[in-house]
């Protein structure tokens, strides 16, 4: 008898065959943090980086290129599936250009969050630039290819949007500004709407394929569970359940905006249940790790405390679900990224 995780594999590769010639998607557009900056932070003045060993050791080349990953990012992954580049690049990586950018750019930048707080702690790109940026390109892609052909890319594209996480671990819960104005539901109510913006003003810019992704089971990230050590060491069910939460939210603003925004076609992409799915059965993944990072200890390294003259580090990271302490590795990531395509995102592979 097949192994049913063989046959689960045998499907999803089945699937992805026939997305890809299906699929009538000429771009992928993304905005958000460190779970999709492909590189952005790597040309601003901000501490918060990830271009140097051994970031990047499992991507093409061996190289860093400031991607919180051993290797490629959930965006790379989706971008593949639809026939597209296997990698995303950068908008502010001057070794690329609008004949790269055409088929996939990306804005994001790690740090950020909804609220320009988040993005001022770490002096980040705030989401607000990242629009921006957006409407540069949108004026390149014009010159590049005409009006008529650049519209056609900007309105078939799908705009993958994954940002959220910051606003509550590096602000909310960190920095004694929003929640002294605010209590958690009422911060997420003021994330919710901005978010809300954020879409409509995409849409007022022509963006008709939306994704707006929620948050992951953030309070079972390494670093959390490490500030968690004398209670065990597990996760923190207070920051879980704020994610859950919020992403209920979002899921209502997502039927809201289908309702209101003619035209468009907005799905809430949802990582919270398969990564907590990889973080309580490891092995059902086949992962061994799921506590701690590849990277150092794996407690609380990220950015430059993960770096190559760590000997701590793991020799295989796909044994893990984390490669640092706040960022998942590329087998993680291309577990939630299949999921999706073939959940949520897969109607936008049937397009006629």
């Amino acid at each position: 008898m097949i192994p049913k995780a063989t046959v689960c594999l045998l499907l999803t590769h089945f699937l992805e065959l026939i997305l890809h010639i299906n699929a009538k998607i000429p771009a992928i557009v993304v905005f958000g943090d460190s779970s999709v900056d492909s590189g952005n932070n790597n040309y601003i003045p901000t501490v918060l980086k990830s271009n140097f060993e051994p970031y990047g050791r499992d991507f093409y080349g061996r190289k860093p290129t400031g991607r919180f990953c051993n290797g490629r990012l959930p965006t790379d992954i989706i971008s593949e599936a639809f026939g597209l580049k296997q990698s995303i690049p950068a908008f502010l990586d001057p070794t690329y250009n609008i004949s790269h950018f055409a088929t996939g750019v990306c804005f994001a930048s790690a740090g950020t969050g909804y609220d320009n707080v988040t993005s001022s702690v770490l002096s980040v790109i705030p989401l607000w630039k990242e629009v921006e940026y957006f409407k540069e390109y949108q004026k390149q892609l014009r010159s590049y290819l005409g009006n008529e052909k650049a519209d056609e890319v900007i309105g078939e594209a799908l705009y993958l949007i994954s940002i959220g996480t910051n606003d509550f671990l590096e602000n909310y819960y960190t920095i004694p500004v929003r929640s002294s104005q605010y209590n958690v539901g009422a911060y997420q109510d003021f994330l919710v709407a901005i978010a809300k913006d954020l879409v409509t003003e995409l849409y007022q810019l022509g963006a008709r394929k939306l994704s707006l992704g929620g948050l992951p089971p953030m309070g079972c990230l390494p670093l959390e569970r490490t500030t968690n050590l004398l209670f065990g060491g597990g996760c923190i069910e207070k920051y879980n359940d704020v994610a859950k939460e919020f992403n209920e939210k979002l899921a209502g603003l997502v039927q809201e905006l289908n309702q209101e925004l003619k035209g468009a076609r907005v799905v809430f992409s949802n990582p919270y249940y398969i990564l907590l799915g990889m973080i309580k059965k490891p092995s059902s993944f086949g992962f061994e790790s799921a506590g701690v990072a590849c990277c150092a200890t794996g407690l609380y390294e990220m950015s430059y405390l993960c770096n190559k003259n760590n000997p701590c580090s793991c020799k295989d990271a796909n044994k893990y679900v984390f490669w640092d302490a706040f960022h998942p590795t590329e087998k993680t990531n291309g577990v939630a990224a299949r999921h999706l395509i073939q959940t949520t995102l897969a109607e936008f592979f049937y397009d006629t």
